[in-house]
């Protein structure tokens, strides 16, 4: 399999003409991608960073990204693309976990001053010898006294390059999983895993180049499912990809209508917002006759969201599945057929999925067709392993299986329903309470817009349920309404005892509930 550049490059070659970027009223062209791609490449070369290096990247959803990201991986060096959110302290972390030798960082915002966060981490890693500012503007000067611009450095580099041969399990990509457990880990992904992983869209949402799709890119780029999903598969199949830096329902519904976007993926906190911010401004009709798949993963997508996107939009959401290590898809609702909701699919081609116990055993079902085991997936899109961690990567994997933490039942039919995250399940009084299924029920009161359960600590039963509640605008309820009411929908070990009405919930980068902050 060739270098996971050349998803960018045969599109370069077969529609040079096309738009690639479109950034507000920017627009680059698949011909101009792959040239500002080959002069990061050539100066990358130039500063001697090659084969087996390792590149950070610190960049929010504008074209840079993609241009820095493809000029990396045509030297045959490796991307680390890292959260924009992070601090000093934990850029410095993943500067020196990774090993990189270069870092390219975005200016930032007076909000977010990405840069001074960037260099203060460069400057405590002796290891990385390089370090570039984005700037918004390719001439402005750097904000960091002593340091270069990439856009200075880029200028003069010739806008050909030789791309790097590279072997199907050379690391292309390393992605740090979100460290809920310890200090994050760096997943190894080869150039054939992420390549294999981008292609699958031919199958799973009928991609094709002679039709084009027009993507609406918000999730960030620095996670998996907006690189693979969005990036790489759209730049695989000459499509169009819009670029928004952050996600704001209005902006969002906006960009459906001005770009005609006929696809969209997104986590299930984002449908919940677009469904919020429907008003008589915006022309639903417009936006329903030209989408055409709308993917969700990240999390478990609530019935109730569902439900109303298919009212309001004519479009099926498609849930998916998949996790960093597996680059990322793993399962996929079926393109075309009525969705089972609450389901995360099938398997998508040349993976297998199956349940098992904690003894890597498979679960044994005859007995019990909805018994519930722990995900296992095999397949091109497994991660080599985590980077320079041999313990964390044999815990991980065995015999070319790697193992979730996600627990879940399958029907006869293969379709696989996560119940919930291993580490999610709550243990009240000896039995086992999935917060997911809570939450689901939670938010079919009229009154709740959003839910989030978690298990708190309970001196006598271990953990007692605990949900954290977003009012729908407008309604009013109180939380002993909830309580009472939960008791009615519940057994009586399951119902949540506390609720606490919150105007808001915290979110991670990428738009999941960050469960671990409530308490």
């Amino acid at each position: 399999m060739p270098n996971l550049s050349a998803l960018l490059e045969g599109s370069a070659v077969q529609f040079p003409a096309r738009d690639a970027l479109v950034l507000g009223e920017t627009r680059l062209t698949y011909a101009q991608v792959n040239g500002a791609a080959n002069q990061v490449a050539n100066l990358l070369a130039a500063r001697g960073i090659g084969a087996g290096d390792k590149v950070a990247l610190s960049c929010p959803n504008l074209p840079y990204f993609s241009i820095v990201y493809y000029g990396i991986l045509k030297t045959g060096a490796t991307v680390v693309p890292l959260n924009v959110l992070l601090k000093a302290r934990e850029i410095a972390y993943h500067l020196a976990d990774s090993d990189a030798t270069a870092y390219v960082c975005f200016e930032g915002t007076p909000d977010l001053p990405m840069a001074q966060e960037g260099h203060a981490a460069f400057e405590q890693t002796p290891g990385c010898e390089h370090f570039l500012v984005i700037t918004a503007d390719p001439a402005a000067p750097s904000p960091i006294e002593g340091t270069g611009t990439l856009g200075a450095a880029m200028a003069g580099q010739p806008p050909a390059f030789e791309t790097a041969e590279v072997a199907d399990d050379d690391t292309a990509v390393i992605l740090y999983t979100s460290g809920t457990t310890g200090q994050p880990k760096g997943a190894e992904l080869t150039h054939a895993n992420m390549t294999s992983n981008a292609l699958v869209g031919r199958e799973l949402f009928e991609a094709d180049a002679e039709r084009p799709d027009t993507y609406l890119c918000t999730l960030p780029l620095f996670h998996s499912f907006g690189q693979t999903v969005i990036q790489n598969s759209g730049f695989a199949f000459g499509g169009t990809v819009v670029l928004l830096p952050r996600f704001e329902a209005k902006a969002a519904l906006g960009l459906f209508q001005k770009e005609e976007v006929t696809f969209f993926a997104g986590v299930p906190t984002m449908y919940w917002g677009l469904l919020g911010a429907l008003d008589d401004s915006v022309d639903v009709a417009a936006i329903a006759r030209h989408l055409r798949v709308a993917a969700a993963g990240g999390s478990a997508l609530p019935g109730e969201v569902h439900k109303a996107f298919r009212e309001r939009f004519g479009v099926t959401i498609l849930e998916g599945y998949g996790l960093s290590e597996t680059s990322p898809v793993a399962s996929f609702s079926v393109f075309g057929e009525e969705p089972r909701v609450g389901s995360i699919g099938v398997p998508i081609p040349q993976v297998e999925m199956k349940l098992i116990n904690q003894d890597w055993s498979e679960v044994d079902r005859s007995g019990d067709p909805d018994a519930v085991g722990e995900i296992a997936i095999k397949g091109p899109n497994i991660m080599k392993g985590y980077y320079d961690r041999p313990d964390a990567t044999a815990e991980a994997i065995h015999d070319g299986w790697f193992r979730s933490g996600d627990l879940a039942r399958v029907d006869d039919d293969g379709y696989y329903y996560i119940v919930d995250r291993a580490k999610d399940m709550i243990l009240r009084g000896g039995f086992n309470v999935y917060p997911r299924e809570i939450e689901e029920v939670l938010m079919t009161h009229p009154a709740v817009s959003l839910a989030a359960v978690i298990g708190v600590p309970h001196e006598s039963l271990g953990e007692e349920i605990k949900a954290y509640v977003i009012p729908e605008p407008g309604a009013e309820v109180t939380a002993e309404e909830l309580v009472a009411w939960g008791k009615e929908q519940f057994a009586a070990y399951k119902y949540p005892r506390q609720v606490e009405i919150v105007g808001s919930l915290p979110m991670t980068a990428t738009g999941k509930i960050l469960k671990r902050e409530l308490d």
